[in-house]
């Protein structure tokens, strides 16, 4: 069904769009920059990225050149820059990445996590309204994450009618962005959909989230710091199984709704690292067990959510989203990729991050 309505989308190919999809240098956005650029050669792709810490054109290598494809360098944040763009360009439709997006980073400096998650996302949503007005067909697409629901117990699961209950400034930020998006839609009718996804994996990650991060402290023999007793659960998604879910959002989300992705794949953080630990011994040709030594238990974070878990029932009944790959399949491939991609890994390691993360997770 999937397939098959995705090709329907192709086929009409009568209205050229321009779509801006911001925070495209990014993890997440890059993928969704690439399969736009290489699934709709109708469409021009206009990818904004401020190109702070986490956004890396590197990503992006393979479609650079395309006829179909424009780099803009600007900040969210900067309302005369975004209102220039918005004038200068008519944009048919806002798919809206840009985001800080590291807890811990919310919890050291959480006034530019409101900076960026809840002033940038009002200032698309003013210039929006203004694309709205002319374009009829136009959609702002939000995507946001399950941590706006809070913490869950042993049982249960996120869907679309949880209320909101966040624990981190990170968290809730992007459930304030969420409030104001809706608010929009419904004060201004400015079309809108939203998704709240769980914790991402794969290709071109930055390595400060968990896999990422113990993929290269393995390679280089470092600590693998693990939080309080590990047993934190989340739900895994890879990153091109979401790509597909935002493709298909976008073109057949119904306005003003909210749809959950998940992999309907929890790990225990501990349970993954030692998953993760034995798939990287035996892709470094390392004696079984060598990489689990590296696991180092690290005092708590603060205001730590027990258990993400989404039930994304309601994106495959509605618009036949599931995900493609199993947990172990992705994570082969993820690590496939980092092993092959050295020189990034190096490039991206460099700098600020290696000191600012050493300080961060000293036992």
């Amino acid at each position: 069904m999937f397939l098959a309505i995705l090709q329907e989308v192709k086929m009409k190919k009568s209205t050229p769009k321009s779509i801006l999809i911001t925070g495209g240098a990014g993890f997440i956005g890059s993928h969704v920059v690439r399969r736009f650029v290489n699934s709709y050669p109708y469409y021009h792709t206009y990818n904004l990225d401020a190109l702070t810490y986490a956004g890396n054109l590197e990503n992006l290598k393979d479609v650079q050149e395309a006829r179909n494809y424009s780099f803009v360098k600007g900040d969210i944040v900067d309302t005369d820059f975004i209102n220039h763009l918005f004038s200068q360009t008519k944009f048919d439709g806002v798919i809206h990445l840009a985001a800080e997006s590291h807890v811990d980073r919310s919890i050291s400096n959480p006034l530019s996590f409101v900076r960026a998650n809840v002033l940038g996302t009002v200032n698309l949503l003013n210039a929006s309204l203004s694309a709205a007005k002319d374009n009829p067909s136009f959609k702002f697409y939000h995507i946001s994450t399950d941590e706006v629901y809070g913490t869950l117990g042993d049982t249960g699961l996120f869907t679309e009618m949880t209320p909101y209950s966040p624990n981190s400034p990170y968290s809730a930020s992007k459930a304030s962005s969420d409030h104001f998006v809706r608010a929009y839609g419904e004060t201004y009718d400015l079309p809108f959909v939203i998704s709240n996804c769980s914790n991402n994996y794969g290709p071109n990650h930055f390595p400060e989230k968990l896999i990422p991060l113990f993929i290269n402290n393995i390679i280089n023999n470092r600590p693998l710091p693990v939080y309080g007793d590990g047993n934190y659960t989340r739900d895994w998604l890879y990153v091109k199984d979401h790509a597909e879910a935002i493709d298909l959002i976008f073109h057949k989300g119904k306005n003003g709704e909210t749809y959950n992705i998940g992999g309907f794949n929890e790990w225990k953080n501990i349970d993954l690292t030692k998953l993760l630990c034995r798939l990287m011994d035996k892709k470094l040709n390392r004696m079984k067990g060598t990489s689990e030594k590296l696991i180092t238990f690290v005092k708590d974070r603060p205001g730590h959510d027990l258990r993400y878990a989404i039930d994304a029932s309601k994106i495959n009944r509605e618009l036949g989203w599931k995900p493609s790959v199993t947990f172990e399949e992705g994570l082969e491939r993820t690590i496939d990729w980092y092993l092959d991609n050295q020189e990034w890994l190096d490039h991206v390691t460099s700098g600020d991050y290696t000191l600012y993360y050493q300080k961060q997770y000293q036992p």
